[in-house]
Order: C-alpha cells, then sequence, then structure tokens
C-alpha cells in the first residue's frame, strides 16, 4: 500500500496531508501543495485537480520543491494525485495512429524507445491498455512530458487534458519495478 504527505510550503513545512489513495482535489485538504514525501509506493502527481495538466511519477523519496519537480511556473503547484498499484503480470496496451480506434494498431506487451521508428507509425491519438499500467511520453527516448494510463480505453488523448501540448507519443514504458 502506498503512502504520500504533501505539505503546504518548500522544504516540507507548514501543513501536511497525509493519503494512501488517489486524491482529485488536494485544495480540499491545504490551501497549496509544494513539497511531498513519498513513504512507500508509486504516485502520479498533477498541476490541475481532477488528475488534469502536466504529470509527474514519484517514487520513493523527498521532494522538497514540487515546481522544480514538475517544471511547473512558480504560481502553480500539486493540484491531485492518484496512487499507482503494483501490477503483477503481464503488460498489454494497443496503441492507434487516429482517434477513436482508427488508423494503424500495433500492440505492445515490452517498452518502446521510438514509437516512429519501432512501428513507422507518425503519430498515436487513441490506445487500449488491456493489462499494466503505462507511462506515455511525448518524445523518444522516454523523455518529456508524460501520461498516466491504466486499464482502460482512450479514445482521444487529445482530451486528456495534459495541458498545452500537441500531444505527439514517441515512446512507451510499463510501470512494473517495485515502488
Amino acid at each position: 500500500m502506498g503512502r504520500i504527505i504533501f505539505y503546504e510550503d518548500r522544504n516540507f513545512q507548514g501543513r501536511s496531508y497525509e493519503t494512501s489513495s488517489d486524491c482529485p482535489e488536494l485544495t480540499s485538504y491545504l490551501s497549496r501543495c509544494n513539497s511531498c514525501r513519498v513513504e512507500n509506493g508509486c504516485f502520479m502527481l498533477y498541476e490541475r485537480s481532477n488528475y488534469m495538466g502536466h504529470q509527474m511519477l514519484v517514487r520513493r523519496g523527498e521532494y522538497p520543491d514540487s515546481q522544480v519537480l514538475m517544471g511547473i511556473s512558480k504560481s502553480d503547484c500539486i493540484k491531485s494525485c492518484r496512487m499507482i498499484p503494483m501490477h503483477r503480470g503481464t503488460f498489454r496496451i494497443r496503441i492507434f495512429e487516429r482517434e477513436n480506434f482508427s488508423g494503424q494498431m500495433h500492440e505492445l506487451m515490452d517498452d518502446c524507445d521510438s514509437i516512429q521508428e519501432r512501428f513507422r507509425m507518425s503519430d498515436c491519438q487513441s490506445c487500449n491498455v488491456m493489462e499494466g499500467h503505462w507511462l506515455l511520453y511525448e518524445q523518444p527516448g522516454f523523455r518529456g512530458r508524460m501520461i498516466y494510463l491504466r486499464p482502460g480505453e482512450y479514445r482521444s488523448l487529445r482530451d486528456m487534458g495534459v495541458g498545452p501540448m500537441n500531444i505527439r507519443i514517441g515512446s512507451c514504458r510499463r510501470i512494473m519495478e517495485p515502488c
């Protein structure tokens, strides 16, 4: 079971809030969130409420400044989080070139460091996560902004509220190591 503690101020100062589950609105508990400590588990942090905006995966450790961690502006802070459960078993995701599961389709069961090179696919706009938890990255080599996907259908990655990002998925990775 994961556990994370959020703090209002940088360097683990100010009021705190602890959770072991998803939290769509941290401002219900704290006026702001500028640092956190992951006691155990993995969490996805979001710059906006309801799991929207820039995302960052955090594992066990200390994160004294959320703005540096997430690369967000001085006026922003962490507003929501999801606990990522440990998945034991196989991983499967189908990626589609266009929205609504159309165009080229490829099924992956392992990490892919370059979707363009491996599949000659110019874009990835929808996907179906059948097993496991995945991270999609905007650039090859697991770089750039990321999108966390748990099992389910995603008809349009553009509608996922990741911010002013023209979604172009360059790589994807399984979340599989113990967190």
